[in-house]
Protein backbone atom coordinates (compact mmCIF):
# COMPACT_ATOMS: atom_id res chain seq x y z
CA UNK A 1 0.00 0.00 0.00
CA UNK A 2 1.02 3.18 -0.76
CA UNK A 3 1.22 6.19 1.37
CA UNK A 4 -1.26 7.89 -1.15
CA UNK A 5 -3.73 4.92 -0.22
CA UNK A 6 -3.28 4.50 3.18
CA UNK A 7 -3.89 8.86 3.56
CA UNK A 8 -6.97 7.89 1.31
CA UNK A 9 -8.82 5.33 3.19
CA UNK A 10 -8.31 8.19 6.59
CA UNK A 11 -9.86 10.64 4.36
CA UNK A 12 -12.70 8.35 3.59
CA UNK A 13 -12.79 7.17 7.63
CA UNK A 14 -12.79 10.55 8.64
CA UNK A 15 -15.47 11.80 6.37
CA UNK A 16 -18.00 9.04 6.42
CA UNK A 17 -17.40 9.20 10.47
CA UNK A 18 -17.18 13.14 10.85
CA UNK A 19 -19.20 14.55 8.71
CA UNK A 20 -20.60 17.48 11.25
CA UNK A 21 -19.47 20.36 12.17
CA UNK A 22 -17.97 20.62 15.77
CA UNK A 23 -17.72 23.70 18.09
CA UNK A 24 -13.97 24.00 19.74
CA UNK A 25 -11.92 26.28 22.02
CA UNK A 26 -8.77 27.25 21.87
CA UNK A 27 -5.68 29.43 21.36
CA UNK A 28 -4.20 30.69 18.22
CA UNK A 29 -0.42 30.07 19.05
CA UNK A 30 -0.18 30.78 15.07
CA UNK A 31 -1.91 33.12 12.73
CA UNK A 32 -1.98 34.76 9.52
CA UNK A 33 -3.22 35.24 6.26
CA UNK A 34 -1.25 33.89 3.23
CA UNK A 35 -1.48 34.17 -0.75
CA UNK A 36 -5.09 34.70 -2.48
CA UNK A 37 -6.15 35.87 1.62
CA UNK A 38 -7.07 32.74 2.60
CA UNK A 39 -6.12 32.14 6.80
CA UNK A 40 -3.60 29.57 7.93
CA UNK A 41 -3.37 28.99 11.65
CA UNK A 42 -2.38 26.63 14.48
CA UNK A 43 -4.77 25.95 17.35
CA UNK A 44 -3.40 24.59 20.29
CA UNK A 45 -5.11 23.54 24.05
CA UNK A 46 -2.72 24.16 27.23
CA UNK A 47 -2.86 22.31 30.60
CA UNK A 48 -4.68 24.02 33.59
CA UNK A 49 -1.27 25.58 34.53
CA UNK A 50 -1.60 27.13 31.29
CA UNK A 51 2.70 25.81 30.87
CA UNK A 52 2.02 22.54 28.08
CA UNK A 53 0.44 21.91 25.24
CA UNK A 54 -1.80 18.85 25.64
CA UNK A 55 -3.25 19.32 21.80
CA UNK A 56 -2.99 20.94 18.33
CA UNK A 57 -3.98 21.17 15.31
CA UNK A 58 -3.83 22.87 11.86
CA UNK A 59 -6.75 24.66 11.10
CA UNK A 60 -7.67 27.02 7.69
CA UNK A 61 -10.14 29.68 6.64
CA UNK A 62 -10.56 29.89 2.89
CA UNK A 63 -10.85 33.54 1.63
CA UNK A 64 -14.48 34.06 1.28
CA UNK A 65 -15.39 32.77 4.05
CA UNK A 66 -12.33 34.72 6.27
CA UNK A 67 -13.34 37.82 4.91
CA UNK A 68 -16.83 37.59 6.56
CA UNK A 69 -15.91 36.77 9.60
CA UNK A 70 -13.05 38.52 10.62
CA UNK A 71 -14.80 41.66 9.62
CA UNK A 72 -17.55 40.97 11.57
CA UNK A 73 -14.93 39.56 14.57
CA UNK A 74 -13.02 42.25 14.88
CA UNK A 75 -16.16 44.59 14.47
CA UNK A 76 -17.69 43.18 17.74
CA UNK A 77 -14.92 42.51 19.36
CA UNK A 78 -12.28 44.92 18.51
CA UNK A 79 -9.59 42.45 17.41
CA UNK A 80 -8.17 40.18 14.76
CA UNK A 81 -7.76 36.83 14.54
CA UNK A 82 -3.91 37.04 15.56
CA UNK A 83 -1.56 35.19 17.64
CA UNK A 84 -2.32 34.19 21.26
CA UNK A 85 -6.19 34.58 20.93
CA UNK A 86 -8.57 32.94 22.91
CA UNK A 87 -11.51 31.78 20.56
CA UNK A 88 -14.10 29.42 19.81
CA UNK A 89 -14.79 28.08 16.44
CA UNK A 90 -17.36 26.76 14.15
CA UNK A 91 -15.10 23.85 12.17
CA UNK A 92 -15.40 21.06 10.29
CA UNK A 93 -12.46 18.67 10.60
CA UNK A 94 -11.03 17.73 6.92
CA UNK A 95 -8.36 15.04 6.13
CA UNK A 96 -5.91 15.58 2.84
CA UNK A 97 -3.56 13.11 1.44
CA UNK A 98 -0.91 15.67 0.87
CA UNK A 99 -1.62 18.47 3.68
CA UNK A 100 -2.89 15.51 6.49
CA UNK A 101 -5.37 16.79 9.06
CA UNK A 102 -6.77 20.49 9.40
CA UNK A 103 -9.70 21.95 10.82
CA UNK A 104 -11.15 24.70 8.24
CA UNK A 105 -13.43 27.16 10.08
CA UNK A 106 -16.65 28.31 9.13
CA UNK A 107 -17.62 30.75 11.79
CA UNK A 108 -16.57 32.19 15.03
CA UNK A 109 -18.12 32.68 18.18
CA UNK A 110 -16.99 36.72 19.46
CA UNK A 111 -18.64 36.57 22.67
CA UNK A 112 -16.60 33.93 23.60
CA UNK A 113 -13.57 36.08 23.27
CA UNK A 114 -15.07 38.83 24.31
CA UNK A 115 -16.06 37.30 27.78
CA UNK A 116 -12.17 35.38 27.56
CA UNK A 117 -11.00 39.25 27.74
CA UNK A 118 -13.11 40.66 30.64
CA UNK A 119 -12.25 37.32 32.28
CA UNK A 120 -8.61 38.02 31.94
CA UNK A 121 -9.15 41.53 32.50
CA UNK A 122 -11.05 40.65 36.06
CA UNK A 123 -8.55 38.28 36.90
CA UNK A 124 -5.90 40.82 36.73
CA UNK A 125 -7.71 43.17 38.83
CA UNK A 126 -8.66 40.97 41.45
CA UNK A 127 -4.94 39.90 41.58
CA UNK A 128 -3.96 43.52 41.79
CA UNK A 129 -6.19 43.80 44.65
CA UNK A 130 -5.42 40.81 46.25
CA UNK A 131 -1.76 42.08 46.27
CA UNK A 132 -2.99 45.41 48.05
CA UNK A 133 -1.26 47.41 45.69
CA UNK A 134 -3.78 48.25 43.20
CA UNK A 135 -4.21 51.39 44.38
CA UNK A 136 -1.13 52.53 45.33
CA UNK A 137 -0.90 54.69 42.24
CA UNK A 138 -3.90 56.55 42.71
CA UNK A 139 -3.07 57.43 46.69
CA UNK A 140 0.37 59.48 45.48
CA UNK A 141 0.11 62.98 46.00
CA UNK A 142 -0.26 64.81 42.36
CA UNK A 143 2.38 67.41 42.04
CA UNK A 144 0.32 71.25 42.08
CA UNK A 145 3.39 71.88 39.12
CA UNK A 146 3.34 69.25 36.42
CA UNK A 147 6.37 70.49 34.27
CA UNK A 148 8.99 67.71 34.57
CA UNK A 149 7.31 64.81 32.70
CA UNK A 150 8.49 61.46 31.79
CA UNK A 151 6.80 60.32 28.41
CA UNK A 152 6.40 56.53 27.64
CA UNK A 153 5.19 55.86 24.11
CA UNK A 154 7.04 54.77 20.70
CA UNK A 155 9.21 57.90 18.89
CA UNK A 156 7.56 57.63 15.64
CA UNK A 157 3.92 57.12 16.83
CA UNK A 158 1.37 59.64 15.49
CA UNK A 159 -0.26 60.28 19.12
CA UNK A 160 3.35 61.01 20.42
CA UNK A 161 3.80 63.88 17.78
CA UNK A 162 0.19 65.28 18.89
CA UNK A 163 0.84 65.19 22.34
CA UNK A 164 4.23 66.82 21.70
CA UNK A 165 2.78 69.25 19.51
CA UNK A 166 -0.19 70.18 21.62
CA UNK A 167 2.42 71.10 24.83
CA UNK A 168 4.16 72.96 22.82
CA UNK A 169 1.73 74.97 21.39
CA UNK A 170 -0.62 75.59 24.12
CA UNK A 171 -2.75 78.47 24.15
CA UNK A 172 -1.41 79.95 27.89
CA UNK A 173 2.37 80.12 26.51
CA UNK A 174 3.19 77.18 29.95
CA UNK A 175 6.75 75.56 29.40
CA UNK A 176 6.96 71.38 29.99
CA UNK A 177 10.21 69.94 30.36
CA UNK A 178 9.36 66.35 28.38
CA UNK A 179 11.66 63.25 27.87
CA UNK A 180 10.82 60.03 25.81
CA UNK A 181 11.96 56.91 27.74
CA UNK A 182 10.87 55.20 24.27
CA UNK A 183 9.31 51.36 24.21
CA UNK A 184 7.04 49.16 21.69
CA UNK A 185 3.39 49.99 21.91
CA UNK A 186 2.46 46.99 19.90
CA UNK A 187 3.44 43.51 19.72
CA UNK A 188 4.55 41.01 21.71
CA UNK A 189 7.32 43.08 22.95
CA UNK A 190 5.21 45.53 24.56
CA UNK A 191 4.98 44.27 28.36
CA UNK A 192 8.72 43.87 28.41
CA UNK A 193 9.60 47.37 26.67
CA UNK A 194 7.22 49.58 28.83
CA UNK A 195 8.22 48.05 32.14
CA UNK A 196 12.27 48.59 31.12
CA UNK A 197 11.14 52.00 30.62
CA UNK A 198 8.83 52.79 33.94
CA UNK A 199 12.58 50.92 35.78
CA UNK A 200 14.32 53.78 34.08
CA UNK A 201 12.24 56.38 35.25
CA UNK A 202 11.87 55.47 38.82
CA UNK A 203 15.75 55.41 39.45
CA UNK A 204 14.91 58.94 38.19
CA UNK A 205 11.58 59.68 40.49
CA UNK A 206 13.03 62.86 41.69
CA UNK A 207 13.20 64.45 37.98
CA UNK A 208 9.98 63.70 37.21
CA UNK A 209 6.45 65.12 38.76
CA UNK A 210 4.70 62.61 36.62
CA UNK A 211 4.67 59.68 34.01
CA UNK A 212 2.47 59.71 31.16
CA UNK A 213 1.92 56.77 29.07
CA UNK A 214 0.27 57.29 25.73
CA UNK A 215 -0.51 55.04 22.66
CA UNK A 216 -2.68 56.22 19.40
CA UNK A 217 -5.40 54.97 17.93
CA UNK A 218 -5.66 51.61 16.05
CA UNK A 219 -7.09 48.44 16.16
CA UNK A 220 -8.79 47.63 19.75
CA UNK A 221 -6.73 44.12 19.93
CA UNK A 222 -3.35 45.29 19.92
CA UNK A 223 -4.16 47.52 23.45
CA UNK A 224 -4.55 43.61 25.34
CA UNK A 225 -0.43 43.63 24.80
CA UNK A 226 -1.65 46.06 27.93
CA UNK A 227 -3.55 43.70 30.00
CA UNK A 228 -0.75 42.09 31.65
CA UNK A 229 -0.67 41.99 35.74
CA UNK A 230 3.52 42.34 35.37
CA UNK A 231 3.24 45.81 33.27
CA UNK A 232 -0.24 46.35 35.81
CA UNK A 233 1.63 45.67 38.67
CA UNK A 234 4.67 47.82 37.49
CA UNK A 235 2.64 50.94 36.83
CA UNK A 236 0.86 50.69 40.60
CA UNK A 237 4.12 50.65 42.40
CA UNK A 238 5.69 54.14 40.11
CA UNK A 239 6.87 55.90 42.95
CA UNK A 240 5.21 59.40 40.86
CA UNK A 241 2.01 59.57 39.13
CA UNK A 242 1.29 57.93 36.43
CA UNK A 243 -1.32 59.20 33.64
CA UNK A 244 -2.56 56.94 31.03
CA UNK A 245 -3.96 57.88 27.42
CA UNK A 246 -4.15 54.71 25.37
CA UNK A 247 -6.38 54.21 22.77
CA UNK A 248 -9.59 55.77 21.84
CA UNK A 249 -12.21 56.55 23.89
CA UNK A 250 -14.06 53.72 23.92
CA UNK A 251 -10.84 51.57 24.39
CA UNK A 252 -9.83 50.31 27.82
CA UNK A 253 -7.15 48.58 29.61
CA UNK A 254 -6.05 47.32 32.70
CA UNK A 255 -3.84 50.53 33.24
CA UNK A 256 -6.71 52.27 33.27
CA UNK A 257 -7.82 51.02 36.66
CA UNK A 258 -4.21 51.13 37.96
CA UNK A 259 -2.92 54.42 37.33
CA UNK A 260 -3.63 57.84 39.12
CA UNK A 261 -4.96 59.53 36.23
CA UNK A 262 -6.46 58.00 33.22
CA UNK A 263 -7.45 59.92 29.63
CA UNK A 264 -9.20 58.88 26.71
CA UNK A 265 -6.35 59.51 24.58
CA UNK A 266 -3.35 61.01 24.08
CA UNK A 267 -4.39 64.47 23.18
CA UNK A 268 -6.56 64.37 26.04
CA UNK A 269 -3.63 63.62 27.89
CA UNK A 270 -1.83 66.94 27.08
CA UNK A 271 -5.53 68.45 27.34
CA UNK A 272 -5.10 67.39 31.03
CA UNK A 273 -1.47 68.87 31.79
CA UNK A 274 -2.62 71.88 30.61
CA UNK A 275 -5.78 72.33 32.14
CA UNK A 276 -3.88 71.04 35.37
CA UNK A 277 -0.73 74.01 34.73
CA UNK A 278 -3.07 76.49 33.51
CA UNK A 279 -5.29 76.09 36.96
CA UNK A 280 -2.09 76.65 38.89
CA UNK A 281 -1.38 79.80 36.47
CA UNK A 282 -4.59 81.31 37.34
CA UNK A 283 -4.46 80.66 41.18
CA UNK A 284 -0.86 82.48 41.01
CA UNK A 285 -2.18 85.24 38.52
CA UNK A 286 -5.10 85.62 41.22
CA UNK A 287 -2.87 86.01 44.43
CA UNK A 288 -0.44 87.96 42.84
CA UNK A 289 -3.43 90.89 41.72
CA UNK A 290 -4.75 90.18 45.73
CA UNK A 291 -0.88 91.26 46.74
CA UNK A 292 -0.40 93.41 44.70
CA UNK A 293 -3.90 95.20 45.56
CA UNK A 294 -2.73 94.98 49.32
CA UNK A 295 0.50 96.44 48.71
CA UNK A 296 -1.24 99.26 47.01
CA UNK A 297 -3.86 99.33 49.70
CA UNK A 298 -1.32 99.66 52.45
CA UNK A 299 1.25 102.15 50.64
CA UNK A 300 -2.27 104.48 50.12
CA UNK A 301 -3.25 103.83 53.86
CA UNK A 302 0.70 104.83 54.56
CA UNK A 303 0.20 107.79 52.18
CA UNK A 304 -2.98 108.88 53.58
CA UNK A 305 -1.22 108.18 57.27
CA UNK A 306 2.04 110.63 56.25
CA UNK A 307 0.06 113.31 54.72
CA UNK A 308 -2.34 113.64 57.98
CA UNK A 309 1.02 113.66 59.79
CA UNK A 310 2.66 116.43 58.10
CA UNK A 311 -0.37 118.38 58.69
CA UNK A 312 -0.79 117.78 62.23
CA UNK A 313 2.44 117.85 63.15
CA UNK A 314 3.19 121.24 63.12
CA UNK A 315 0.34 122.19 64.95
CA UNK A 316 0.82 119.70 67.61
CA UNK A 317 4.41 121.11 67.83
CA UNK A 318 3.41 124.48 68.06
CA UNK A 319 0.78 123.58 70.73
CA UNK A 320 4.10 121.54 72.28
CA UNK A 321 6.37 124.35 72.04
CA UNK A 322 3.77 126.85 73.67
CA UNK A 323 2.95 124.15 76.53
CA UNK A 324 6.62 123.98 77.20
CA UNK A 325 7.39 127.79 77.51
CA UNK A 326 4.46 127.94 79.72
CA UNK A 327 6.27 124.94 81.76
CA UNK A 328 8.87 126.47 81.50
CA UNK A 329 8.05 130.24 82.39
CA UNK A 330 6.23 128.25 85.50
CA UNK A 331 9.39 126.36 86.32
CA UNK A 332 11.32 129.44 86.37
CA UNK A 333 8.55 131.82 88.47
CA UNK A 334 8.81 128.59 91.00
CA UNK A 335 12.30 128.62 91.28
CA UNK A 336 12.86 131.91 91.74
CA UNK A 337 9.94 132.32 94.48
CA UNK A 338 11.87 129.26 95.40
CA UNK A 339 15.50 130.45 95.23
CA UNK A 340 14.07 133.69 97.29
CA UNK A 341 12.48 131.80 99.83
CA UNK A 342 15.44 130.14 100.66
CA UNK A 343 17.48 133.31 100.84
CA UNK A 344 15.18 134.61 103.00
CA UNK A 345 15.48 131.35 105.18
CA UNK A 346 18.99 131.27 105.29
CA UNK A 347 18.84 135.23 105.78
CA UNK A 348 17.11 134.28 109.55
CA UNK A 349 18.95 131.72 109.71
CA UNK A 350 22.21 133.67 109.31
CA UNK A 351 21.27 136.46 111.59
CA UNK A 352 19.98 133.81 114.38
CA UNK A 353 23.70 132.33 114.44
CA UNK A 354 24.88 135.96 114.26
CA UNK A 355 22.95 136.95 117.76
CA UNK A 356 24.44 133.72 118.90
CA UNK A 357 27.58 134.38 118.43
CA UNK A 358 27.51 137.78 119.31
CA UNK A 359 25.72 136.47 122.46
CA UNK A 360 28.89 134.04 123.16
CA UNK A 361 31.16 137.06 122.49
CA UNK A 362 33.44 137.77 125.25
CA UNK A 363 33.26 141.32 124.68
CA UNK A 364 30.00 141.47 125.45
CA UNK A 365 30.60 139.81 128.95
CA UNK A 366 32.91 142.25 129.61
CA UNK A 367 30.27 145.54 128.74
CA UNK A 368 27.98 143.88 131.79
CA UNK A 369 30.67 144.11 134.21
CA UNK A 370 32.43 140.72 133.80
CA UNK A 371 35.70 139.69 133.85
CA UNK A 372 38.50 137.40 131.76
CA UNK A 373 41.32 135.60 134.08
CA UNK A 374 43.86 134.26 131.44
CA UNK A 375 46.60 132.21 132.35
CA UNK A 376 48.99 131.06 130.23
CA UNK A 377 47.05 131.57 127.34
CA UNK A 378 44.24 129.51 128.90
CA UNK A 379 41.01 130.86 130.81
CA UNK A 380 41.00 130.52 134.67
CA UNK A 381 37.96 128.52 135.50
CA UNK A 382 39.03 127.01 138.91
CA UNK A 383 41.58 127.71 141.27
CA UNK A 384 43.02 124.37 140.16
CA UNK A 385 43.99 126.19 136.88
CA UNK A 386 46.26 128.21 138.25
CA UNK A 387 50.07 128.11 140.66
CA UNK A 388 51.67 130.15 143.24
CA UNK A 389 54.11 132.10 141.87
CA UNK A 390 52.39 132.46 138.07
CA UNK A 391 51.27 135.02 136.01
CA UNK A 392 47.62 135.82 135.53
CA UNK A 393 46.03 138.49 133.34
CA UNK A 394 42.60 139.53 134.00
CA UNK A 395 40.94 141.56 130.90
CA UNK A 396 38.29 143.91 131.88
CA UNK A 397 36.20 146.28 129.56
CA UNK A 398 38.41 148.37 129.13
CA UNK A 399 41.69 147.81 130.00
CA UNK A 400 43.88 143.90 131.64
CA UNK A 401 45.47 143.65 135.26
CA UNK A 402 48.73 141.81 135.63
CA UNK A 403 48.81 139.80 138.74
CA UNK A 404 50.85 137.37 140.62
CA UNK A 405 49.79 134.52 142.70
CA UNK A 406 50.60 134.85 146.25
CA UNK A 407 48.64 132.39 147.33
CA UNK A 408 46.49 129.82 145.94
CA UNK A 409 43.41 128.60 147.96
CA UNK A 410 42.16 125.61 146.57
CA UNK A 411 38.47 123.95 147.89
Amino acid sequence: MTLFELNHIIRSVLESSLDEEYWVEGEFADASVGFGGHFYGEMVQKDEQGRNIVARARVTCWARNYNIISLRFQKETGEKLRRGLHVKLLVKVTFHEQYGYALNILDVDSSFTLGDMVKRRKEILAQLEQDGIINDNKDLPLPRLLRRIAVVSSAGAAGYGDFCNQLEHNDYGLFFHLQLFPAVMQGTNVEESVMTALATIADEADHWDCVVIIRGGGATGDLSDFDSYPLAAAVAQMPIPVIVGIGHERDETVLDYVAHTRVKTPTAAAAFLIDRQAQEAALLDDLYRRIQKNAEMTIQLARQRLEHVQRVLPILFAGFRQKQENQMELLVHRLQTAVMRRIEQENHRQSLLQQRLDSLDPRTLLKRGYSITMCGGKVVRTADDVREGEVITTSLQKGEIHSTVLLCKKN
